[in-house]
């Protein structure tokens, strides 16, 4: 017994059998944002990370794929595949009416994995189902629109309305649209090409390689924007959210109907504070009007007072600073406010400085009542 458990204990161990990394498929030819920020997300997981890509609208290479996004006519998660052109699909992200793309499709499913990857967190916990209903609320819902011809308005409220200015080129949607013609990218060289498609690349790497060139620099636009948004709203948004409450729930020192929100540190606030309100329901007339926060953290530094939007996306203010203080600096402008160390009002009201907290302070104080 002793004898067969050394042999045991000495005996080699069994090599490690090698195996290739999942192919990924997508189509060839004209490229969206959609599939270009699908396939960016799966590769930012380890499974998919060394993981070659195939382009091809051929059924046949298509099957041997172990993941296919944005084609293919067919949703299965349990087999890995991501289309959303078939008729019969109405899928949807929690709570939410916009059907999915390619790009919501890998984010509904590998989301969740993502975030707590690049984050740290532990992906059960309530920061990673905040941080994934966040970034699709504020980027992937609009990237699953804008490619299933969702338009941001009901067309009722939308017919007699009209532009002031067209903002349509300046979308990442857009802005992938372009890379379609950027002929200027010329194809990777095959020594440092990780993408394949179903022509030949090695004796035609035109125009086929040229286009999965294209593809790759579309695919890191989006993916690199969604990788800012990710960490933006990670180290600055979340933390923000319990300094937000915090004040939020002491804002009746500062003002008796709580109009005055005072913070110590700048930090990210309109977010928060429109969901803690929405679950408190104050009055009309007891919403916060203005917003209170020193330029920096080092100490000294001057105060800045700011209106409250009207709404997140609103350039109009519940309440601008009065109009008599408007584009009036210094001296001038506390001579015309009655309150001491004045730096500016911006013209139209929205924002204002003073040197100090309690000048800051004051300025709310006389502002809410005017």
């Amino acid at each position: 017994m002793l004898r067969a458990l050394f042999k045991m204990s000495t005996s080699p161990a069994p090599k490690r059998v090698k195996t290739s990394p999942p192919l990924i498929g997508t189509h060839n030819g004209h490229f969206h944002a959609d599939e270009a920020l699908a396939i960016y997300l799966l590769r930012l997981l380890p499974t998919y990370n060394p993981s070659t890509l195939l382009r091809t609208r051929d059924p046949s290479l298509l099957s041997n794929c172990h993941t296919v996004v944005d084609v293919g006519g067919e949703y299965d998660a349990g087999r890995n595949r991501y289309d959303h052109h078939q008729r019969t699909f109405d899928t949807t992200f929690p709570n939410k009416s916009t059907k999915l793309s390619s790009a919501g499709l890998v984010y509904l499913h590998f989301g969740k994995a993502i975030i707590a990857q690049r984050t740290g967190l532990n992906p059960e916990s309530e920061e990673v189902e905040i941080l994934w209903r966040k970034l699709y609320n504020e980027f992937i819902e609009a990237i699953d629109a804008n490619d299933n011809g969702i338009s941001v308005y009901p067309t009722s409220e939308t017919a007699s309305l009209s532009k002031r200015f067209n903002d349509s080129g300046i979308t990442l949607s857009s802005l992938v649209g372009d890379l379609n013609n950027d002929f200027s990218i010329s194809a990777t060289p095959k020594s440092t090409d990780h993408e394949t498609n179903d022509t030949n690349s090695a004796s035609n790497p035109d125009p086929q390689a040229a286009e999965d060139t294209r593809f790759l620099a579309a695919s890191t636009l989006m993916g690199t924007s969604f990788l800012r948004k990710l960490n933006g709203y990670h180290t600055s948004w979340l933390p923000a959210r319990s300094t937000v409450l915090t004040a939020y729930q002491k804002r009746h020192e500062n003002d008796p109907r709580g109009r005055i929100l005072v913070f110590r540190d700048p930090a990210p606030w309109k977010d928060h504070l429109y969901t803690f309100e929405s679950s408190s329901s104050p009055s009309k007339s007891s919403k916060v009007l203005y917003v209170l926060y020193p330029e920096s953290s080092t100490p000294g530094a001057k105060w800045r007072i700011q209106a409250v939007p009207t709404g997140k996306d609103s350039f109009e203010s519940r309440k601008p600073l009065p109009e008599a203080w408007r584009g009036l600096r210094d001296e001038e402008l506390s001579a015309k406010s009655g309150v001491e160390g004045c730096v500016f009002v911006h013209a139209s009201g929205f924002i204002g400085g003073n040197g100090s907290e309690e000048g800051a302070r004051e300025m709310a104080r006389r502002a809410v009542e005017m």
